[in-house]
């Protein structure tokens, strides 16, 4: 049966589905997206990887984020719905969609923390037409033809090439194994691809552009040397001068001077 979770999840996978935040603020990273969500803003998503990640403005989650998520899975929706999905070829030209919360949605989501603090009242049946509801909310807000049009668009992930989605998130501060799974693709063959590509490992590849972005930062503007690294994806100033020292031959302090 569907579910509805109040928990802000890191990592999502092959599950299409509607997100609200009821507080707090948090941002989503896919192959070539990042949005920000907040209580007047939700996210439909198609059935694809992307993660959740903390605000860039911490004082917008002072009081802590609190997420409801609707997730929808084929199974679900041929069971429910009594529809073959296969039947439909419309498509939406987006993976990710921030989607304004109007006065409909609002009150959905006020239907749905109903159920969430009553969970008694959740039974089979309402769960089905809570789910019935949202479904039907979407494909008019969406202009789909029809409810299957709707829901069939939402398992078919756009493609995004291989270059794009490296380009796109260069300087997340993802690691290989993330970056891996935005690319729909294990570790080890992400690897092969990338080589393929780029004619050099990963790790030597996205260090050395994070590095030279750095540079072009630390000749541009006055920011500390600390907000740059962070800037650019590295997880701590240590490993950023390592790793400029190694390419540039100087610090990023004497660097700046030079």
């Amino acid at each position: 049966m569907p579910h509805f979770d109040r928990t802000l999840k890191q990592y999502v996978e092959d599950e299409a589905c509607f997100m609200f935040v009821n507080r707090g603020e948090v941002s989503i990273r896919s192959q070539e997206d990042y949005i920000t969500l907040n209580r007047n803003k939700g996210l439909l998503a198609k059935c694809l990887n992307y993660f959740f990640e903390p605000s860039e403005d911490q004082s917008k989650c002072d009081d802590g984020i609190e997420s409801v998520g609707i997730f929808l899975y084929p199974s679900l929706v041929e069971e429910v719905f009594e529809f073959d999905i296969s039947k439909s070829n419309y498509s939406l030209d987006f993976n990710l969609k921030q989607i304004e919360i109007d006065r409909l949605l609002e009150n959905y989501r006020e239907s749905i923390n109903i159920l969430l603090d009553n969970p008694e009242l959740a039974d089979v049946h309402m769960i089905k037409t809570k789910l019935k509801e949202f479904v039907l909310l979407m494909t008019k807000s969406q202009q789909a033809p029809s409810q299957l049009d709707f829901l069939a668009a939402l398992f078919k992930p756009n493609e995004v090439a291989f270059k794009s989605t490296i380009r796109h998130n260069l300087y997340a501060n993802l690691s290989l194994d993330e970056l891996a799974a935005l690319c729909h693709l294990s570790t080890s063959s992400f690897k092969r691809k990338f080589k393929e590509v780029f004619n050099d490992s990963p790790k030597k590849y996205i260090t050395k552009k994070k590095v030279e972005k750095a540079a072009e930062l630390l000749k541009a503007n006055d920011l500390r040397i600390s907000d740059i690294a962070y800037d650019v994806g590295f997880d701590s100033l240590a490993t950023f001068n390592r790793n400029f020292i190694s390419l540039y031959g100087k610090s990023p302090s004497e660097y700046r001077l030079s």
